[in-house]
């Protein structure tokens, strides 16, 4: 353990107060909830909720991805996200002439990849919901993104991810550990999924982790190992680029848990560099400068700038920059272990085909 690290780790333990101070908060909207004084809307309408109870990257614009590609062929679908670090604000429905500032780069992301999917973002789901169904009538289900916290809406199905390495089960609220929620909200969540799990998971070390999540009954819980794809040029996807072991990269990312693709590269590329940004890091054009100065630098026959999904929305306007520059896109995917994929997707499927329209609901 580095200096940083421990030293985070002791500066953390101090904000415990502070920590039990938001638990308690989130404790007592929690309960005015449960006991209806904070009221919440329940749709007559298929909701499918991806989300998690801590900050950070515990995969859901994978996952929603997944829905997406699982869902879109058999159904009218749409995504309504908030939009995060988006320049706009309000309720504001993807075109083709959107751009990640006007959405977000998640919701942008989708946008690229299903560009016959109704994209939208709102900050208020309460508020977006309405507006996303008046502006397509024939929408059969429709994706929350991020949206497992927003109590005011009450989706029909609730998927719930927690990473593999820091399971809620075991962490702690903000800002002494990276809970946002208290961890009896997980059993509002129909499905759980434990993301990022190594591809070798073991029957033994999946036991241990029901029983530190303990779900309850009706719930189901399923684990999934992140599968890299082959990494395509930001402006062509044609042009695609197979790692070997002779190759050196510069890494440019801004998500919010690199570890895994760092630990990725190590096992697929002789050497690779890293140049770091925050989370939803929005790109200039000296950011560009440095990163070409960074690559020239690389003294190698075989190297390329390697980027996550969501970083390439944000740099793809540089498009006269990035020309004549090898960089790279790697995609991801959710891969279900334990040949439960299959059991997944007919839950989510038979969600949708069963759903129980209500009069009484609004």
């Amino acid at each position: 353990m580095n200096f940083n690290t421990l030293f985070l780790k002791s500066f953390r333990v101090l904000l415990i107060p502070f920590a039990l101070l938001y638990g308690l908060v989130i404790y007592i909207r929690n309960r005015l909830f449960d006991k209806h004084y904070l009221p919440y809307s329940e749709f007559n309408f298929p909701l499918i909720c991806v989300g998690n109870l801590a900050v950070g990257g515990t995969g859901k614009s994978p996952m929603v991805e997944y829905l997406l590609d699982l869902l879109h062929p058999q159904f009218k679908i749409a995504t309504l996200s908030r939009g995060y670090k988006r320049k706009t604000s309000g309720y504001v429905l993807a075109h083709k002439n959107t751009t990640a500032l006007e959405i977000g780069d998640e919701p942008m992301l989708f946008h690229l990849k299903f560009p016959d999917v109704p994209i939208a973002v709102g900050e208020e789901r309460l508020v977006g919901i309405p507006h996303l169904l008046q502006d397509h009538p024939t929408l059969q289900a429709i994706i929350l993104d991020d949206a497992f916290q927003h109590r005011s809406v009450k989706a029909g199905l609730n998927i719930l991810l927690t990473e593999y390495s820091n399971l809620y089960s075991q962490d702690f609220f903000l800002p002494t550990g990276d809970l946002r929620d208290e961890w009896s909200s997980a059993k509002r969540a129909e499905i759980i999924i434990v993301t990022k799990c190594p591809p070798d998971l073991t029957a033994e070390k999946k036991q241990k982790i029901i029983r530190s999540l303990q779900p309850e009954a009706n719930q189901k819980l399923f684990f999934t190992c992140i599968a890299y794809g082959t990494p395509y040029h930001i402006l062509d996807n044609t042009d695609e680029w197979i790692l070997t072991p002779r190759d050196e990269a510069l890494l440019v990312c801004g998500i919010a848990n690199p570890k895994p693709l760092k630990d990725y590269l190590l096992s697929q590329v002789h050497t690779y560099y890293q140049q770091d940004y925050s989370d939803h890091h929005i790109f200039s054009i000296d950011d560009l400068i440095e990163i070409k100065m960074l690559f020239d630098e690389i003294n190698a026959k075989d190297k390329l700038i390697l980027t996550t999904e969501k970083d390439a929305v944000r740099l793809s306007k540089f498009t006269e920059e990035l020309t004549n520059l090898p960089i790279y896109v790697l995609p991801i995917q959710h891969r279900f272990l334990f040949d439960e994929g299959q059991k997944f997707n007919n839950q989510v499927l038979s969600f949708i085909e069963h759903f129980s329209f209500n009069p009484t609901k609004l």
